[in-house]
């Protein structure tokens, strides 16, 4: 559906296309998420759209929020929550789940429910699981109200690593050396388990990255130089997520690019290079947000290297079978190979992250790109397709 094909009244001006703005979240990426949201809710054209802003706290609260992004930013090294933006306490917002009807409502304990309008579009900006995972996605499907980004599978297989990697393996992406260890595995025989680690350290060397499956932003993830840290490592993982995975470490270069559906099909953006960090180990949360470690845009790769990242950017976009945006990372290693290390069916959109970033450098600013992002959403339907 797009912008033009919106119900009108001949007595009325043509209304708006109405943007949920969603996020916050269940995850340990709800902070982060906030922060997307304000930098989202600041680009987009009030004079294009009407927005309502709603959050999900970390206990699933859908709640309506106050329109005010500059509430929404890191200060003094801590991450924002939606319950400081909450226009209340109690009471959530509830989104309909006839497909013919897109009114959302807000009930409130001791008072009659207050329709809030009807919704055209969702921007979901979550991130994590229990929203950038497929199960928002779901939801937006019954309810027969379009969204931006990718849809049920995509999202499902974008957020799972290990399914993540078999999909881009079957393509004929390369991916690096890895080793799941699932929760039933840990239950039933935890030395086991451990010992499956150790053996793959042995083929493999020292250091490995022990992270968890299903999240992002660096975050659960333990850089193990030896045998002595891998308990610890191991433990941090599965407070995120009980399913883990253990990567060999890979020597090279970190490049991402961005992909954005175009009305012809998905493009990739100019890449980028994430620099090793001064002050950390790795490229972990606190270099990517408190840290605001800057990455080289665009990478200074040479042209057949910018092509060809650009190439398997695509692929991996298609093989997943995404929508609307995606960012991959990949290594450059030492013999001059690009190995794919995952995608972000929903990255990062704060101020400093590299998908907008990249846009930028390619022409392509923050408000247009938001502006892109949605009416790509409105184009599409919802179902099979």
């Amino acid at each position: 559906m797009s912008t033009e094909n919106l119900p009108q009244s001949p007595e009325q001006p043509p209304r708006k296309p109405r943007v949920a703005v969603v996020f916050g979240g269940r995850s340990s990426e709800h902070g982060i998420s906030v922060v997307t949201a304000g930098a989202v809710l600041k680009a987009i054209d009030r004079t294009k759209y009407d927005v309502l802003p709603i959050g999900i706290t970390r206990d699933g609260r859908w709640a309506l929020t106050a329109d005010e992004p500059e509430r929404m930013a890191i200060t003094d090294r801590r991450t924002p929550e939606v319950e400081d933006v909450a226009e209340s306490g109690e009471g959530g917002v509830v989104l309909p789940l006839d497909p013919g009807n897109r009114e959302v409502v807000l009930s409130e304990p001791g008072s009659v429910p207050k329709a809030l309008g009807e919704v055209d579009v969702v921007f979901p900006v979550l991130h994590g699981p229990y929203g950038e995972d497929g199960t928002l996605q779901g939801l937006l499907e019954l309810s027969g109200v379009p969204y931006v980004g990718s849809g049920v599978l995509a999202s499902a297989v974008g957020q799972d690593k290990e399914y993540m990697k078999r999909v881009f393996t079957s393509f004929g992406l390369k991916v690096g050396p890895y080793v799941v260890i699932r929760p039933r595995e840990w239950e039933q025989d935890e030395s086991a388990a451990r010992k499956k680690i150790v053996d793959f350290a042995g083929e493999h060397g020292w250091p490995l990255f022990v992270k968890p499956a299903r999240a992002g932003s660096s975050i659960g993830i333990t850089k193990v130089d030896d045998i002595a840290d891998l308990g610890d490592a191991i433990a941090e993982a599965q407070r995120h997520d009980p399913k883990i995975l253990v990567e060999a470490a890979l020597r090279g270069r970190e490049i991402e690019c961005g992909v954005l559906e175009f009305a012809d099909g998905p493009r990739a953006s100019v890449p980028s290079e994430i620099p090793p960090p001064d002050a950390h180990a790795y490229y972990d949360f606190e270099a990517k947000y408190i840290d605001s470690t800057p990455g080289i845009v665009p990478a200074p790769l040479t042209p057949e290297e910018t092509a060809e990242v650009q190439r398997l950017a695509v692929d991996a976009f298609e093989a997943a079978s995404c929508e609307g945006l995606v960012r991959a990372d990949f290594f450059l290693t030492e013999d001059g190979e690009f190995v794919i290390n995952e995608i972000n069916t929903m990255p990062g959109m704060t101020p400093i992250s590299m998908y907008p970033q990249m846009w930028q450098a390619s022409g392509i600013n923050y408000p247009e790109l938001v502006d892109r992002l949605i009416q790509a959403a409105l184009r599409r339907s919802t179902g099979l397709r």
